[in-house]
């Protein structure tokens, strides 16, 4: 199995380009040519890990967080992310990771959680904007569906719970080919009149490249007229954290145990407990303090997340419940999230779940 199979399923359910700017998701250490023969899937990637991976004869680590986050000028052994480097190239382990990408959508880490405490219909908590595109193309009238349907199939024209969506308007359009023009209708210097179609529809724009190629190749001309246009609507399909309902209200302590259990929290950071029961419920796995408007804006009673500053826990300003339950609890189902995505696609490649608990927090009790 090359590593380029194992990326494309994942650029698939979680497309590297809706990583946040400041994260380093990808392949981290390793060539997409590189064949591999099994992946063990963890949380971080750890020197036990690594020792795990070794031992176990994986030869691909697949981790929520990147283990080179920042830049590194050089590999000596001055800390712990260069020691691993380079004990994986010694041992000839790749390393992967797929983070804010998999945060950010909607069948990503945050749905996990939502599933976990049993949350119905869960939303985005705060869509995206700059995600879409518009593309506005001309062809003439009989080829209007051979090129809709290469664009539909390439990405293009998905509005929520709708496919195949554009716009078309008939017109005529002109054009003069020019000396050395081989054109599809019409004649070299001779002004030409087409019965066309304008079709408009939106896309996400992490598809550009596929939908445009899938347009240049079903376009009958020789020269194809289209025009991309940026779309500030949200896309509510991708964004921070979710937000949905309880099936029924359910007291706010019975709900803390819930938490407590699920995620078998050792402590539950909070504020003042200000309601009796709890239905609408946001989260935000790992560090989501950052969302705190988005879930007091959408009347949530409680908001489920981790690494909340003490001053941050004032700005609930008795409207709303914080509970947090630390980092790695938030996070800890992600490897089996990630486990799923690949076998959905690749049921036949080995994985396993790290058994190491990479949790660098202790709590003295």
């Amino acid at each position: 199995m090359k590593i380029a199979d194992i990326i494309k399923v994942f650029d698939e359910a979680a497309p590297a380009e809706l990583q946040e700017s400041y994260d380093n998701a990808g392949l981290i250490i390793g060539s997409p040519d590189d064949e591999v023969k099994a992946a063990l899937i963890t949380l971080d990637v750890t020197e036990e890990v690594i020792e795990e991976a070794i031992n176990l004869k994986c030869d691909l680590i697949i981790a929520h967080h990147p283990l080179i986050f920042k830049g590194l000028k050089s590999l000596g052994r001055k800390n712990p992310v260069e020691r691993m480097a380079i004990t994986c190239i010694r041992n000839n382990i790749a390393v992967f990771a797929i983070h804010t990408n998999l945060d950010n959508v909607l069948t990503g880490v945050n749905r996990r959680i939502c599933d976990k405490l049993k949350v119905k219909n869960p939303v985005v908590l705060e869509p995206k904007r700059q995600q879409m595109r518009k593309l506005v193309t001309f062809c003439p009238a009989d080829y209007t569906d051979k090129v809709r349907i290469a664009i539909f199939e390439a990405g293009a024209g998905h509005i929520g719970d709708y496919d195949y969506c554009s716009f078309n308007v008939s017109g005529q359009g002109t054009f003069r080919g020019l000396e050395g023009a081989t054109p599809f209708v019409g004649k070299v210097n001779e002004l030409h009149f087409e019965n066309e179609v304008r079709i408009e529809t939106i896309f996400p724009v992490y598809r550009q490249r596929q939908i445009v190629e899938a347009l240049l190749s079903a376009h009958p001309y020789e020269e194809v007229a289209y025009d991309i246009y940026p779309v500030t609507n949200e896309y509510n399909i991708v964004g921070a954290g979710m937000i949905g309902s309880l099936d029924s209200p359910v007291e706010t302590e019975v709900f803390f145990e819930r938490i407590k259990n699920v995620f078998n929290a050792k402590s539950i950071r909070h504020t003042k407990l200000i309601f009796d029961k709890i239905q609408r419920v946001a989260v935000c796995g790992g560090s989501g303090s950052f969302l705190l408007g988005s879930a007091l804006a959408r009347k949530a009673d409680i908001f489920v997340t981790a690494d909340v500053k003490y001053h941050d826990f004032f700005e609930a300003d008795g409207k709303i419940i914080i509970a947090d339950i630390g980092h790695f609890e938030s996070e800890q189902f992600t490897p089996e999230l990630i486990k799923d995505i690949l076998l959905e696609k690749i049921p036949t490649f080995a994985t396993r779940l790290s058994q190491v608990n990479t949790n660098p927090v202790f709590y003295y009790l």
